[in-house]
């Protein structure tokens, strides 16, 4: 095993540099991974821009990777040894308060980087805090007692298995939160590697209509909306969206509307409750602005719309996910478009952000940290 280990770390807004680290010590009850995959994604690419803190930060929360060295409390806890393949969720939980009991870890405070400033969460925590790995941008991931691991399954790829996160996603936000089930009909905003997902798990949950919605830029990705399942795509920028989709649903409107848009504003959210069925329709929301002007709460209250987060995954949401994926009835590689090395982690992260100069149409970036 090499005695450095390599990374890609956010040193400002918009800029990475690769940095060397020491190979930690591995107590009894903790881990390393030697990371294989790091799947990029829209988070990524904000907290890339826009970072959270101006502390030197190794990102990349959509970790895979082979267990190189485990301590023996790790291996009877978590029943994992060397040379499994994991996937290892961004949260990392104090394993006792009710939430971590639920399989909830996204609601732990020991996790919460936004209130907790001691938290700890894969592709947030700076490397100030050692043993600094806390990343998957690296060559290797540091795992304690409290990380949260999934095995892959047989016969799942590396690269294939970095879209647990945002299938996970998918499952959590359209089956648990959005109660999409057989006959249900949704629409789902925004076609990125999260809007894809929620078609995947839409469709396998028997939903008899799907609708996805994108702009001009969205040609290639809603094409694979369609082959994941999608029934309709729209185009908002050519058609008028709503129009559309009433067409479509008869004047029925929809039960679900998804909003798997990033940086849209308030425009889906709107779309959403204007499309929504006459009463006790569902929108799962991002939520990522800081106010909503003018929102129009006595039709969303008299529609009886219900409003979810969408935010995060649950450890049953990453189970079924790997199934998922595992199953292979959909031809998920149209998803994971484009594979990148380390050196070139700045041009991954604007190409999925789609910023001019990067590479074009991609969807879900594989970054290869020994390439």
């Amino acid at each position: 095993m090499a005695e450095k280990v390599l990374a890609a770390v956010r040193v400002g807004p918009g800029k990475t540099e690769i940095r060397e680290y020491p190979m930690p010590d591995v107590p009894a009850d903790a881990a390393l991974m030697k990371m294989e995959v790091a799947g990029i994604c829209g988070t990524d690419v904000k907290l890339y821009q826009e970072p959270p803190t101006n502390k030197p930060t190794i990102m990349g929360h959509e970790n895979i990777g082979y267990i190189a060295k485990a301590g023996r409390e790790f291996t009877q806890r978590k029943g994992f040894k060397e040379g499994d393949l994991v996937f290892v969720e961004h949260y990392v939980s104090c394993g006792k308060c009710e939430w971590c009991h639920l399989g909830q870890y996204r609601h732990c405070e020991n996790t919460n980087w936004r209130t907790n400033p001691d938290a700890i969460r894969y592709g947030y925590t700076s490397d100030e805090k050692p043993p600094h790995l806390w990343g998957g941008f690296a060559q290797y991931v540091y795992l304690p007692w409290n990380s949260v691991v999934h095995r892959v399954p047989k016969g799942v790829t590396p690269e294939l298995a970095g879209l647990v996160t945002p299938m996970a996603n998918g499952v959590e936000w359209s089956l648990f939160d959005g109660n999409v089930g057989y006959n249900s009909t949704v629409l789902i905003q925004g076609p990125g590697q999260q809007g894809l997902s929620q078609t995947v798990i839409c469709k396998q949950a028997g939903a008899s209509l799907i609708i996805v919605t994108g702009t001009s830029k969205d040609g290639a990705r809603l094409k694979v909306a369609k082959e994941l399942g999608a029934d309709y795509v729209i185009d908002v920028t050519k058609e008028d969206p709503l129009a559309r989709i009433m067409e479509i649903t008869g004047g029925k409107g929809v039960d679900v509307a998804l909003d798997c848009t990033a940086g849209a504003g308030t425009i889906p959210i709107l779309l959403g409750i204007e499309a929504l069925k006459r009463k006790a329709g569902i929108i799962v929301a991002q939520g990522e602005m800081a106010q909503f002007p003018n929102f129009p709460l006595e039709k969303f209250t008299v529609k009886f719309i219900t409003m979810k987060s969408a935010r995060g995954h649950s450890f049953k949401a990453c189970e079924l996910a790997l199934e998922q994926i595992a199953s292979k009835r959909f031809p998920l590689e149209k998803i994971t478009t484009h594979k990148f090395g380390l050196k070139d982690v700045d041009l991954a992260i604007r190409s999925v952000g789609g910023k001019p100069g990067a590479v074009p149409d991609v969807i879900h970036a594989s970054l290869m940290p020994w390439e």
